[in-house]
């Protein structure tokens, strides 16, 4: 008798302990932060229509953190051609900013900060790095960006162009994009940008770009695009030291294989 009442006792004391187990996973608060990281290999490094890499190929990665509140930071970089960037070994970008979402719109306050180390202009001491202010909104699948230069628009001023025009801080891009999910894990991809040298409009462009992209299990994406340009063939036109010559804004494809963790 006295053992039926113990292991019945032992069965209520297990079972309110499993319970109380529960509501403690239940109330536990989600963690204030998140971290991200992500790896890829694309064909070549493109911005804003631009080819960095004189269309070959790059390895790209960064690390994002992320807080609870809105509150984002994380670091990006990429190689690029020390021809269409002089001296640079590479690119590295610090971003953060503040998102949060109303109803279906997001907004995202941010900054950038470009970081080509070593990177400065051939007979000058104008370094290309570069800070830009963005506002950003988002309803669903279309987004809408501004991006305002605090500093020289990567080293254009007087001393690297000597036209007597002046610095090219408060230079600016502004951009739509479309990401449409046609079908499950896939996207369809449509971006179209303006970028504006302030003092020097000869260096305006319009770049867009079409394409698509295919998620899978484990955080792996493939994508491929169509990106083009108006940009001034003679101003984006990229000879390195063996005299091989490239549009940097001309028509290109590009492919991608990344993974986010």
């Amino acid at each position: 008798m006295k053992k039926n009442v113990l292991k019945a006792w032992i069965t209520v004391l297990a079972a309110l302990l499993a319970a109380v187990n529960v509501v403690h996973a239940e109330e536990a608060p989600a963690p204030a932060y998140s971290i991200s990281a992500n790896v890829g290999l694309f064909s070549q490094y493109v911005f804003r229509g631009i080819s960095y890499t004189q269309e070959k190929p790059a390895v790209q990665g960064g690390f994002d953190l992320a807080h609870q509140s809105g509150l984002y930071l994380g670091i990006w970089g990429t190689n690029v051609s020390d021809a269409a960037l002089n001296n640079a070994v590479g690119e590295i970008d610090i971003y953060g900013g503040y998102a949060n979402t109303v109803g279906d719109v997001t907004y995202d306050l941010g900054f950038l900060q470009f970081i080509f180390p070593n990177g400065q202009i051939n007979g000058t001491d104008e370094k290309y790095d570069t800070l830009e202010l963005s506002a950003a909104l988002t309803w669903k699948f279309l987004n809408v960006k501004y991006s305002h230069t605090v500093t020289d628009y990567f080293g254009i001023n007087d001393n690297s162009l000597g036209l007597g025009r002046g610095g090219s801080k408060g230079s600016n891009y502004i951009e739509g994009n479309l990401a449409y999910e046609f079908l499950p894990s896939w996207k369809g991809l449509i971006h179209v940008g303006r970028q504006h040298v302030r003092n020097y409009d000869e260096y305006d462009f319009t770049d867009w770009k079409v394409g698509v992209t295919k998620d899978f299990a484990g955080g792996w994406q493939a994508g491929i695009a169509w990106i083009t340009t108006n940009a001034d063939k003679q101003l984006y036109t990229v000879c390195d030291g063996n005299s091989r010559c490239k549009d940097t804004g001309a028509n290109k494809w590009l492919v991608h294989v990344k993974r986010t963790f």
